[in-house]
């Protein structure tokens, strides 16, 4: 009897040692997971949950409660104009939808910025400064010019008395506000095709670009973010392409001869004389 006493208390401790090695082993990993946890919310501040779009959205598309879900965000990194409340994005007084003023991908979070007011269109007029006009104009451009671009426009056409065609630089830094939405199928990303773009222009600049675009063709070159040096003179023809020198042939001047005549017998001779004027 002492016997199976003895061995089951010798089995309770071995099964106590146990339970207690393995709430210790709990303990420990239970610990470091909110250890972690308190790091990574020291980083990122926490995380809330900003509306997102779950399709791609193009310009001019509607935004309806379909087209947002929510994920998690980092509060630190918190994108200004995110959109946390479903009344601040869908307005229960709202009788009409928003629409996508900016091209949006998947998962991408829905700021003020790419949307309209509940019932606003889509348009131009807010990318439009004051005393600025939208000027659509054709072509040769990349695929990968988007609005927000500056571009400089250049103008290949003849020129009366001039030999082949000139091209010349007549607009610097032009921003791009617009761009029309060709099926990229058939196209390869950064293919040259002529395309229909609306850039931001003085009064003065449409003048010039209609007078250019009915005169010859168009090109645009995208100019490099934060460069704001304004492009000099710039002007190439054929000949000078090609480095080809023109050469003026000068004529020389015929010498005077002046000559008297005499006569000798029934011979006239005329004798060289020296000119006196």
């Amino acid at each position: 009897m002492r016997m199976i006493f003895g061995l089951v208390l010798v089995v309770g401790l071995a099964l106590a040692g146990a339970a207690v090695y393995m709430a210790k082993g709990y303990i420990n990993k239970t610990e470091y997971a909110l250890q972690q946890e308190l790091q990574i919310k020291a980083k990122t501040g926490g995380l809330v949950e900003i509306y997102v779009v779950n399709t791609p959205k193009n310009y001019g598309d509607q935004l309806t409660k379909k087209d947002v879900e929510k994920i998690y965000w980092p509060k630190n990194a918190l994108p200004e104009g995110a959109f946390l409340d479903e009344k601040a994005l869908f307005p229960d007084d709202a009788k009409d939808p928003r629409y996508v003023l900016r091209q949006m991908e998947k998962f991408e979070p829905v700021l003020a910025v790419k949307v309209t007011a509940p019932g606003q269109q889509a348009g131009l007029n807010g990318e439009i400064e004051k005393g600025m006009r939208a000027f659509a104009i054709k072509v040769e451009a990349a695929d990968f010019l988007q609005p927000g671009d500056r571009v400089d426009v250049y103008w290949t056409g003849s020129v009366s008395g001039v030999e082949g065609d000139l091209t010349r630089l007549i607009e610097t830094t032009m921003k791009i506000i617009a761009v029309d939405r060709n099926d990229k199928k058939n196209a390869s990303d950064g293919a040259i095709m002529n395309r229909t773009m609306t850039v931001a222009a003085t009064p003065e600049q449409v003048a010039r670009l209609a007078q250019a675009q009915a005169t010859g063709r168009l090109v645009m070159s995208l100019v490099g973010m934060g460069d704001e040096v304004q492009s000099g003179f710039v002007e190439v023809d054929s000949k000078g392409l090609l480095g080809i020198e023109t050469q003026q042939v000068v004529k020389a001047e015929e010498q005077k001869v002046c000559t008297i005549k005499t006569r000798k017998g029934a011979d006239l001779i005329e004798i060289p004389i020296p000119c006196t004027n």
